[in-house]
């Protein structure tokens, strides 16, 4: 029986309840663990490849700010969810910006410039007005496999990022090292915490938000620093595939 008809809506209804519920209950016990309150971490949850359908359910059980990869699936799903805060997680191309700063409400993975500056001109266009929330995309592991800018190029840009007039620079974002050890990530994070820290001192314009930590390794970037994480698989189960 496919997921998400009326038969299995029910169960999915109260699985996603017990993942929220686990998830929020980790995530509190690694803030105590460092004296953070669990109110100072926003989850979202990753999305991607879960259909529309099952998503209702997932609302219904209290996750309403949904993190997506493309552009074209939170299309599709956007406008069959209402009541949620989208956020754009995965990379973004420049002729798909239109339409993210059209569907999302948050954009997590700016890595350039020259997307912010696309960002703040369509930004003016779409929602005059209406700053739209950024993240900065920093590769503090400066990984060749990984898009963002270098620790040292954020921070050349930042000044000029800053003054773009449609655009809130909420914080930073990274995505940790894959590694055996949730453990292997902490330098990464710990880096991306330090290198916001001196920024702010600099620019204060620049938000506090640090979005990193996904199912493997969120507790640790929690313990780091982290105000927001996005975990996928410890809610909705391991990937179909695309």
């Amino acid at each position: 029986m496919a997921a998400g008809n009326p038969v299995d809506a029910p169960a999915d209804l109260a699985a996603f309840r017990c993942a929220h519920d686990a998830v929020l209950a980790r995530i509190a016990a690694a803030g105590t663990r460092v004296g953070r309150a669990p109110g100072d971490v926003t989850l979202v949850a990753v999305s991607k490849t879960v259909p529309a359908d099952r998503l209702g359910a997932a609302v219904a059980a209290g996750l309403t700010t949904l993190g997506e990869n493309r552009v074209q699936e939170a299309e599709e799903k956007a406008g069959m969810l209402p009541g949620v805060t989208w956020h754009l997680v995965g990379p973004l191309q420049s002729n798909k910006a239109r339409r993210a700063v059209a569907i999302f409400d948050v954009i997590q993975s700016v890595d350039s410039s020259d997307l912010a500056r696309r960002l703040d001109r369509l930004a003016g266009e779409e929602r005059p007005g209406t700053p739209l929330p950024v993240l900065l995309q920093v590769n503090v592991d400066l990984d060749l496999a990984k898009a963002g800018f270098s620790p040292a190029s954020v921070a050349a840009a930042l000044p000029e990022i800053l003054a773009l007039p449609n655009l809130r620079v909420a914080g930073l974002m990274t995505i940790g090292r894959l590694a055996a050890s949730p453990e292997a990530a902490r330098p990464a994070f710990r880096a991306l915490r330090e290198l916001s820290e001196r920024l702010r001192a600099r620019y204060p314009g620049l938000g506090p938000a640090l979005s990193m930590g996904m199912t493997d390794d969120f507790e640790v970037a929690v313990e780091e620093g982290a105000t927001i994480v996005r975990v996928g698989r410890a809610i909705f189960g391991s990937r179909l595939p695309r």
